[in-house]
Order: C-alpha cells, then sequence, then structure tokens
C-alpha cells in the first residue's frame, strides 16, 4: 500500500460558522481570520494505491460552478486536482474507487464535470465505482432547509445516472472491510450518515477525519461547526472517537486544516488534546 496527499486547492469560510459558539478570541489564536472574518481552509483528498486498486477519498470543490458561486468561497492558491493528480503520474482514468465521505459540494464537487457540449455533465472517473451509503444518499436526495444549499443536484444526480454508484453497508456505526485495508467508521453530528475511512497502514491506523473533525483547532469538545445538523451528537461523537483516538495512538488525517496535514492526540488534565502535528510523508 501506498498513500499520497492529494491537494485540491484552497478556500475561505467564515470563521464564526466554522466554531460555532466558540468566541472569536478563542479560535483566531488557532485559526486567525482577515478582515471580512473569513479563515483559510484546504480541501485535501487522500489518494491510496492498494494493489490493483486505486483509491479517491473525496474529491474537493470542483471547477463546474458559477462565478457568483465561487465568489462565496474565495477560492486561492495554484493547486488541483487533475494537476496534482499527474504530478504523482496517475491520471481520472486510472482511479478504480472514489469514496465520498459525504455529499456536500466541498468535497464531491470535484467528481463530477461538464461534459463536452458544456450542456450536461459527466463522472470525471469513469473508471471508478463511486461509493455513497444508501441513508446518506436517501438525505442528500431530499435535503432539509438547513443543508439545502450543501446539496448541489449536479453533484450528485450524474453518479447515479452514470451506473456507477455504490453502496456502503452501514450496519450499526462500524462497516469493517469495505476494501482489504479501509474499514468505514459513521457518524451522524455534521450531516446524516457521514463516512469517516480508517487506513490500516504498517501498524498504524490512518483516519480521514472529513468534517467530524476538520482542523487541530477543533479538538476541543465545544469547537462544533455551525453547519453541524445535530451539534449535541457531534459532541459525544467527538467525545467517544477522540478518546479512542488517544488511546490507541490514532494518526488523524485532516480534510480542512489548511496548516496541518496529520496529527496525534493525548489525555490531558483538560481532556484529550493535540500531541503532535506532522506532514503525512513523516510516517510513510
Amino acid at each position: 500500500m501506498r498513500l499520497h496527499v492529494l491537494n485540491t486547492g484552497f478556500f475561505k469560510l467564515d470563521g464564526g460558522a466554522m466554531f460555532g459558539v466558540v468566541p472569536k478570541s478563542i479560535w483566531q489564536k488557532t485559526n486567525p481570520a482577515d478582515a471580512s472574518n473569513m479563515c483559510s481552509w484546504a480541501m485535501r483528498s487522500l489518494l491510496i494505491e492498494d494493489g490493483e486498486r486505486l483509491i479517491l477519498i473525496d474529491a474537493g470543490i470542483g471547477d463546474k460552478q458559477t462565478e457568483k458561486f465561487f465568489s462565496h468561497y474565495h477560492l486561492f492558491g495554484v493547486d488541483s486536482l487533475h494537476g496534482n493528480l499527474a504530478k504523482l503520474g496517475f491520471h481520472a482514468d486510472d482511479v478504480t474507487d472514489v469514496i465520498l465521505t459525504h455529499l456536500h459540494f466541498d468535497h464531491c464537487g470535484g467528481a463530477i464535470a461538464w461534459d463536452k457540449s458544456s450542456e450536461g455533465y459527466r463522472t470525471v472517473f469513469k473508471n471508478a465505482h463511486y461509493w455513497s451509503s444508501s441513508q446518506h444518499w436517501q438525505w442528500a436526495m431530499h435535503p432539509n432547509p438547513r443543508e439545502k444549499a450543501s446539496f448541489i443536484s449536479e453533484n450528485i444526480l450524474p453518479i447515479e445516472e452514470s451506473g456507477q454508484l455504490l453502496f456502503v453497508n452501514r450496519t450499526g456505526d462500524f462497516s469493517q472491510h469495505v476494501f482489504p485495508n479501509i474499514d468505514i467508521r459513521f457518524v451522524d453530528g455534521h450531516t446524516d450518515s457521514m463516512m469517516i475511512p480508517q487506513i490500516s497502514y504498517k501498524g498504524k491506523t490512518i483516519v480521514f477525519m472529513a468534517d467530524l473533525l476538520p482542523s487541530a483547532g477543533h479538538i476541543p469538545l465545544p469547537y462544533v461547526m455551525g453547519y453541524d445538523t445535530r451539534p449535541l451528537l457531534t459532541l459525544n461523537e467527538k467525545a467517544t472517537f477522540l478518546n479512542e483516538a488517544a488511546d490507541k495512538e490514532f494518526i488523524l488525517f485532516f480534510e480542512h486544516d489548511s496548516e496541518n496535514e496529520c496529527c496525534t492526540l493525548q489525555h490531558t488534565e483538560k481532556g484529550v488534546r493535540l500531541k503532535k502535528v506532522f506532514s503525512l510523508k513523516d510516517i510513510l
């Protein structure tokens, strides 16, 4: 097995929305905001070579939305999904599986593109299976008013229409051996049935955090995003996960932390806290 960090770009979101009830005077110490109260965030995917499989976890925001849409999110930087795939020696056609942790636009938008006519849509990874869960798929297809703006039909419907969609079977909160070295943890606080992949690698467990823990700055329990649909459930899910991660020395891989790729955790008098941060390449 080989692991590759795949940066798909950076964007900005309101700091207050990202930290919920936590005051700016506290969260800005770890995530400084600009004059418009916007903080910078990564859209960091993970590419996994495992035998004949080339597995991509999440695909970033893509480039097919309107200029007005992108103006709300202030995309910046030179990173791109296809550019960084090429730097690793791969093409989109080489990808065999795409695990979409959930169907919010900044996680799945890059999986669908305009077709040649620019009048319809196509799957970016034409030879891949696209993995979701039936519970989350139905949640996204019939969105609540709070999340409706995050579930964009052109990011979702073409996946089903392509015939490439498959579902991870959810029985309880954990699905084991979805792939030989990948298990899936399910959480429901941010959105219903979000998938958290756990990768077994050289005796270590690397956890792709998606939006359960957007950044190292979100480790303390009350630091819950205003975007979460069930914040009290997120608190409980975080508490369970953080204690397990500290006990078992999990390596946390951040999708949205603009500065830190990975971290480990430790128990302290104040609860579970950051132990150290590092790049994924430091453990490969």
